[in-house]
This record gives C-alpha cells, structure tokens and sequence, in this order.
C-alpha cells in the first residue's frame, strides 16, 4: 500500500502561483511514477500532469503546459506541482497518484491516490 496526502490548495488570484506537495509513505517512492489530475464540478476527471520513477520524463496536458511543472524529491518521498500564472478554470480539487506501471509518466493507470486538494482560482 501507498499512501498519499496532498497539500499546498488555497485560494490565489488569476495569474498567482500555487505549488502543491503530496507526501508518499509505504512502499518505495522511487518504485512509482507520479501524476496530479484535477477534477472540476460537473466535469471529467482531468490528468494534468505526470513524473516517471527517477524523474526523467514529464507529462502534460496541453492546458498546462508552460505554465505547472511537476517535480519529485526521492529522498523526502514528495511530489510537487508548481503552478504559475493560475487562471479561473484551473480551479479544482487536485489529487495526487502512484502508478507501478510500466510505461511510467505516460500510463493512464493509477494504482494509489490522494483525498484531494481545493484549488480556487478567483477572476
């Protein structure tokens, strides 16, 4: 089992930053690649971003793209996602995710996730 706990939500103005955390115990962190997905009210869960085991490969969705970089601290068993230039339909509960599978920051398959953080990006 991994667990996850996410933290860093809050409520920023349009063009703010926000850097989010999710801290990993159980199983060895670098044995997982690691992705945040967002889930907006009314809308489909959304992956924004993802990290492979040594973080040498990085995923984004392109509605993210030059503005969030993820990022991962083996030794702290932390993932980060740095948000910048925040606009209002960035706004959503952002959970964190732990995938064993092999195709790394490119797998849509998530074996572990978070409770979720509140994002709220006012106009």
């Amino acid at each position: 089992q991994v667990q996850l706990v996410e933290s860093g939500g809050g409520l920023v103005q349009a063009g703010g930053s926000l850097r989010l955390s999710c801290a990993a115990s159980g199983r060895t962190f670098s044995d997982y690649a690691m992705g945040w997905f967002r889930q907006a009210p009314g809308k489909e869960r959304e992956r924004v971003a993802a990290i492979s085991w040594g973080g040498g490969t990085t995923y984004y969705a392109d509605s993210v793209k030059g503005r969030f970089t993820i990022s991962r601290d083996n030794a702290k068993n932390t993932v980060y996602l740095q948000m910048n230039s925040l606009k209002p339909e960035d706004t959503a509960v952002y959970y964190c995710a732990a995938s064993s599978d092999s195709r790394g920051a490119y797998t849509n398959q998530y074996d572990y996730w978070g409770q979720g953080t509140q994002v709220t990006v006012s106009s």
